[in-house]
């Protein structure tokens, strides 16, 4: 494997899973709402 491969990916790949990190944290944060709200 070409070292500029992975020197253009892993960043991209780095950014790709931060964005999935925090979508992920968002929507669980979402649900945690949804949920309480509907219990009440």
């Amino acid at each position: 494997m070409d070292w500029r491969i992975l020197v253009v990916l892993a960043p991209v790949l780095l950014a790709g899973g931060w964005a999935v990190f925090n979508i992920g944290k968002a929507a669980l944060g979402q649900l945690q709402t949804f949920l309480n709200n509907r219990e009440a």
